[in-house]
């Protein structure tokens, strides 16, 4: 059996508003436009759909595991909702200084996915707002997309500055599905 593929999301900025003081509540989670279409169109394909997310304010003392467990089982139920499919979500609970294995740029969190779900990432798809999400999709061997939504624009234009290349730019999470599809030539 071959090995399948997946599209990686980010969190914060590429599904939902991201916060500069962290989302630390299912009230403070807010979709962005054109999310759940995005999620609904890809949602037929063959991907497999995970988010890889780092979320600091664990270790930082402003939620717990269990409220970021409560707000990933509410995001995905209101995806399914809207007829969109995420099938897992892993995340990085670690403080940047801890210089763990799991905290995007490092590849911990995708590799967790690959064993789970059995996929070659030399094949997969990486959508972040971010260059840690740029350089773990370069790590693994996938195909980067940055997403100008979130800290996209100001990410990207640091990226120009230190001329960072080697990934796709698009407006949002709907087109990155549409630029992928448009690659994988499936209609959507």
């Amino acid at each position: 059996m071959s090995q399948r593929r997946a599209i990686f999301l980010d969190r914060d900025g590429v599904i939902n508003v991201n916060r500069s003081d962290y989302v630390k509540s299912w009230d403070e989670f807010i979709f962005l436009p054109r999310t759940f279409e995005a999620l609904r169109r890809i949602a037929p394909s063959d991907f497999v759909i995970v988010v890889t997310t780092n979320q600091a304010a664990i270790a930082r003392g402003l939620t717990t595991e269990a409220t970021v467990r409560d707000i990933h089982a509410r995001m995905i139920a209101a995806v399914q909702t809207a007829e969109g499919r995420i099938d897992a979500v892993y995340f990085c609970a670690h403080h940047p200084d801890e210089k763990c294995a799991c905290r995007k740029p490092e590849p911990g969190m995708f590799h967790f996915a690959a064993d789970d779900f059995d996929l070659d990432l030399t094949q997969s798809f990486v959508v972040g707002d971010a260059w840690s999400d740029i350089s773990a999709a370069q790590t693994i061997g996938a195909q980067p997309i940055l997403v100008l939504t979130g800290r996209g624009q100001e990410q990207h234009a640091q990226m120009l500055k230190e001329n960072r290349t080697g990934f796709c730019v698009v407006d949002d999470l709907l087109s990155a599905v549409e630029w992928i599809a448009q690659q994988e030539k499936i209609l959507l």
